[in-house]
């Protein structure tokens, strides 16, 4: 059974004509939970919007002003980042899905649905906002925003960004924490420009960030050696109490503003190894980026029955993919990774 958040506040997040990050996303989402052939294993999450206490725990309060004023006055807050009166409110909500959806895994009683997760459909994204600036289509940091509060509560919380482009925002917020591991497989070089290898924290959090950087045309087979040798072994010491997938499906070969090639497949058999580190109940799945939206359609169709428990389903067009560059990569983070353990 998988929790699954969606909210009509999300489309009114308008980003105006021919903006890729656009509300028809959502309606490939919903296309490919009725292609997953879930029914009733699916148990709708009503979304809450989240306080201001809870988004002050990432952004200061300051910043939030100005972005609640920005909204309602449909400001770009960069050449990528548009808003609408309807921003504020989606982006809240956004941040509450993820909130929300802790809370119904948490107390699985008190909505009657023991859920092996939750999948959010919610946009505008998150990954690349700051604490203070809002960047790369993303306004508030929908899962900096629950992994904070998770770590409130004196949880360990494991990220893995699987966005074709680096979370910086994320990496920035949590790079001195070591009890909030940030994993991202990313194209470099691509926006915005952030996730090199030697970049594994700060302080305190030093080995609690890892990022693997990846060339244009890498395929499955090569994130499926990166999870193998870099990722499951840094998951496995650490040992997460939940596990937070930063899901963008940009990295797919047929997204028109990136260069990876993985296909649906791909991306099935990626979650499966990365909820593997959770224990049960403990993945909560954010929707990111992605915008080719027949991409988003045919992953969410093969993604969410493997979020919900169900394993992997076969599909010939979306097979795994091989052959790709970027295995040489791989081994030299792993053997980095190595070297930082001794």
């Amino acid at each position: 059974m998988l929790l699954l958040a969606a909210d009509p506040r999300f489309v009114g997040h308008d980003t105006g004509p021919g903006h890729p990050e656009r509300p028809a996303r959502l309606e490939a989402v919903v296309a490919g939970l009725l292609a997953s052939g879930l029914g009733t294993d699916v148990v709708a999450l009503e979304p809450r919007s989240a306080t201001r206490a809870e988004l002050e725990r990432v952004h200061p309060a300051a910043h939030l002003d100005r972005l609640e004023r920005g909204c309602a006055a449909s400001i770009h807050f960069d050449a990528d980042t548009p808003s609408s009166p309807g921003s504020w409110a989606a982006a809240t909500a956004a941040a509450g899905a993820g909130l929300a959806a802790v809370e119904a895994l948490t107390t699985p009683e008190a909505t009657g649905a023991h859920a092996e997760g939750a999948f959010l459909a919610v946009r505008p994204p998150g990954h690349h906002a700051r604490a203070t600036q809002a960047m790369g289509f993303c306004l508030l940091n929908n899962v900096a925003i629950v992994a904070s509060e998770l770590r409130a509560r004196g949880d360990r919380v494991a990220i893995v960004d699987i966005d074709a482009h680096h979370g910086n925002g994320t990496q920035e917020i949590f790079y001195a924490d070591p009890d909030v591991l940030y994993v991202s497989c990313h194209e470099w070089p691509l926006y915005p420009g952030t996730g090199r290898h030697d970049q594994i924290g700060e302080g305190k959090g030093v080995g609690a960030t890892c990022n693997i950087p990846l060339p244009a045309g890498t395929t499955g087979d090569v994130y499926e050696r990166a999870m193998e040798t870099v990722v499951e072994p840094l998951l496995d010491d650490f040992a997460p109490d939940w596990v937070l997938i930063s899901l963008g499906v940009d990295a797919h070969r047929d997204d028109p503003l990136t260069g990876l090639a993985l296909s649906a497949g791909d991306y099935a058999g990626l979650t499966q190894r990365i909820m593997g580190a959770a224990p049960k109940g403990r993945t909560v799945t954010f929707l990111e980026g992605g915008y080719s939206l027949s991409a988003v359609r045919d992953t969410i169709a093969l993604t969410l029955p493997v979020l919900a428990g169900h394993g992997r389903s076969t599909n010939s067009d979306e097979a795994p993919t091989a052959g790709g560059p970027g295995e040489r990569v791989v081994d030299l983070v792993a053997e980095f990774w190595r070297e930082q353990r001794r």
